[in-house]
């Protein structure tokens, strides 16, 4: 077969058809699949930092200390950031070599099986459309620190009003949205920090250097489940599965790809940083968790079995007990008033996420075809409408037993997350495999991802065994509940239905690696990278001309624009 070296479109040539691009009027870009590439280095690095850091690792963090101890909880937090690392690497070589809209979506698509894709788009679509009325409730839930009396129902139709605003007009409007939401996460997991060194050391109105006391009495390690050894190790596996819903990362890069300026520059970038977020912000908020608070903290059990009157609101938090503990009157608002922003930022990045990979979906002919229509701001406006349903989900807290209602949709899909990663690694054999057969080598790829292909088979086989295990204590004698069950496993059911389904009905084949498309978008994202008039720009320099302390930098490119 030819070198797909060679099989890049010429644009300038008669001979050849002109890749489906387009030049905006208003920005002079290069416009690929209706969508426009206006999120800046600025903002993808801002949202990959903060992005997808939500409540679970400032308060639901706290019941996976109370199942493992600290110790337990920072191990299980550094082997999951290695797991997500190998994914992280395998998403990384992908997405900055093809980045297109809908990402590993497509891409599963196109190199694995179009079943593939298609089980892989509706589970991701649905992991994060639920996901949003969860947040907000849980942003009513936090509003109740301060007050009962709050209106739910006006919190609701606010938050509805808000993502609408955000994610309707422009794409830039959400990333500048982001940036400054992901800034004030960073924020308060600092402040975090310093309140844990502080207080360790003696800053605090008791005086008291508690350092790492917690560690010792009660001890490093909690007993789950049963007694002894045994149950210091399934209290190890507790943490595991704490951290597999809170460590989070490359789905949320690789779904900007399609709206990215520079994309292979910015992306890859995004894609680095994530190695910092996990060393940094996941591990040490592991750490600063088990060292400000013990797993035996009475309040806190209490706030977990719902014995509390705070259950379930932001007192709930092991940083806002310790705070409250050691007599520390200001800084419990302080938390919540950034908690508010985080959570109402992370069902924020839920409605652009499940929205984009909604008109992915219509791309390949996965869903309907009207969903492909964008505003001129390149906006795909019906899957925006269709994702907003999802949000007035949320009214069902404002009923006491309807509550429960949005909970268990979210139960229902936990293991997505986990099976997105799976697919992802997945989908990087097949494209690992398809370029030896092809002869393109890996030495020309615009990055490189390390260990290739083991890192791959690395991520798959840790991630078939988080998801595949995460629920065992249900088949323990004794702890059977059928309705937990299913919301370990409804997914992993599921997907598998949907994937049979689809290559029965459209009678879909495995791609053959000599026939896996990997030339498909690069010339029309060659063009657009070649014909952007804004020059690429590091993120100070960004940022200094965001404050009006620099000079924003054009470059006239010769020969203008593609016609």
């Amino acid at each position: 077969m030819e070198d797909i070296k060679s099989s890049r479109t010429d644009y300038n040539s008669d001979e050849k058809t002109v890749p489906p691009y387009d030049v905006s009027s208003e920005t002079g870009d290069v416009v690929v699949d209706n969508l426009q590439r206006r999120l800046s280095g600025r903002h993808m690095q801002m949202i990959t930092i903060g992005g997808s850091i939500g409540t679970a690792l400032f308060v639901s963090i706290g019941s996976g200390l109370v199942s493992s101890g600290p110790g337990s909880l920072l191990i299980a937090f550094i082997i999951y950031c290695v797991f997500l690392a190998a994914v992280n690497n395998c998403m990384a070589e992908m997405a900055v070599f093809m980045p297109v809209s809908g990402s590993f979506v497509r891409m599963g698509s196109k190199w694995v099986d179009e079943a593939f894709g298609f089980m892989l788009g509706w589970n991701f679509f649905l992991y994060e459309a639920v996901l949003i009325p969860w947040e907000i409730s849980a942003l009513n839930l936090v509003l109740t620190f301060w007050s009962d009396d709050i209106p739910l129902a006006a919190i609701c139709a606010a938050c509805i009003v808000l993502y609408g605003i955000i994610n309707l007009f422009a794409v830039k409007w959400y990333g500048e949205s982001e940036f400054w939401l992901s800034s004030g996460k960073v924020l308060l997991i600092l402040m975090l920090f310093c309140f844990t060194f502080i207080t360790m050391v003696g800053g605090n109105p008791k005086h008291d250097a508690y350092g790492f006391r917690y560690w010792r009495t009660p001890g490093a390690f909690a007993e789950y489940v049963t007694t002894g050894s045994l149950g210091k190790f399934e209290g190890f596996l507790a943490a595991l599965w704490k951290a597999a819903f809170t460590i989070v990362g490359p789905e949320y890069i690789a779904m900007m790809s399609g709206e990215a300026m520079h994309p292979r520059k910015n992306l890859k970038r995004a894609f680095k940083t994530i190695y910092l977020r996990f060393g940094v912000f996941f591990i040490g908020g592991a750490l600063a968790c088990g060292i400000v608070i013990p797993y035996n903290d009475q309040n806190l059990i209490n706030i977990l079995s719902g014995s509390s009157s705070a259950s379930g609101t932001a007192a709930g938090s092991p940083y806002v007990i310790a705070m409250q503990n050691l007599g520390i009157g200001v800084l419990p608002h302080i938390t919540n008033a950034l908690l508010v922003t985080s959570i109402f930022s992370a069902g924020n990045s839920y409605v652009y996420c499940a929205s984009r990979t909604l008109y992915s979906l219509s791309l390949d002919g996965h869903a309907p075809k009207f969903l492909r229509y964008c505003t001129k701001k390149g906006v795909p406006l019906w899957c925006f409408c269709v994702t907003m349903v999802f949000p007035f989900l949320s009214f069902l807290a404002v009923g006491t037993s309807s509550a429960q209602v949005i909970t268990w949709l979210a139960n229902l899909t936990e293991a997505s997350q986990i099976i997105d990663y799976i697919c992802m690694c997945f989908i990087y054999l097949f494209f690992h495999r398809a370029l030896k057969v092809q002869g393109f080598s890996r030495s020309d790829l615009p990055y490189r991802g390390w260990w290739q292909p083991f890192c791959a088979y690395f991520g798959l086989v840790t991630m078939t065994f988080t998801v595949a295990l995460y629920g065992y204590t249900t088949f323990l004698p004794g702890w059977w509940d059928t309705g937990i069950f299913f919301s370990y496993y409804t997914m992993v059911f599921l997907c598998p239905i949907l994937y049979v389904g689809w290559k029965v009905l459209k009678k879909t084949k495995v791609v053959k690696p000599e026939d896996a498309d990997l030339v498909w978008e690069r010339p029309t994202i060659d063009a657009y990278e070649a014909n952007t008039l804004e020059e690429h720009v590091g993120f100070w320099e960004e940022v200094r001309v965001m404050m009006g302390l620099g000079k924003k930098k054009m470059e006239e490119h010769e020969g203008g624009h593609v016609e």
